[in-house]
């Protein structure tokens, strides 16, 4: 069982610094992308092997469904659309306009996706 606490953090950045600590401890490196994220989640890198079943709960999920919801989205998308390259603008603009029309994701959202997507993984919303 391993536990992520939404009471340790308040945004990305803090999301990704938690999830390195409680996931890839003596790692030399942490997390800070979501496809970083998504590689961890593979097994391998701290504290669970490939293919390993786990049961992860994400505690204070509801405080971080708010921290990571659409003003924290929308702020991501802004970003990156302001950073240019390496980014598709096209596609981060489309995200962005779905957003805003509540028809896309939220980084929330993302991130749970992102966890499903792992069959040996069963996340447990608290």
């Amino acid at each position: 069982m391993i536990v992520i606490n939404g009471g340790h953090f308040f945004d990305l950045a803090g999301f990704y610094e938690e999830v390195s600590e409680v996931l890839m401890k003596n790692a030399d490196w942490k997390v800070g992308t979501l496809d970083g994220f998504d590689d961890i989640l593979y097994g391998g890198f701290g504290v669970f092997e490939p293919h390993e079943e786990i049961e992860l709960i994400w505690k204070k999920s509801g405080k971080s469904g708010h921290d990571l919801g659409f003003e924290a989205t929308r702020e991501f998308y802004e970003r990156k659309i302001k950073q240019g390259k390496p980014f598709n603008i096209e596609m981060i603009r489309e995200k962005l306009n779905e957003l805003i029309a509540q028809k896309g994701q939220t980084l929330f959202d993302i991130l749970v996706e992102i966890i499903e997507s792992h069959q040996n993984i069963k996340l447990i919303l608290d």
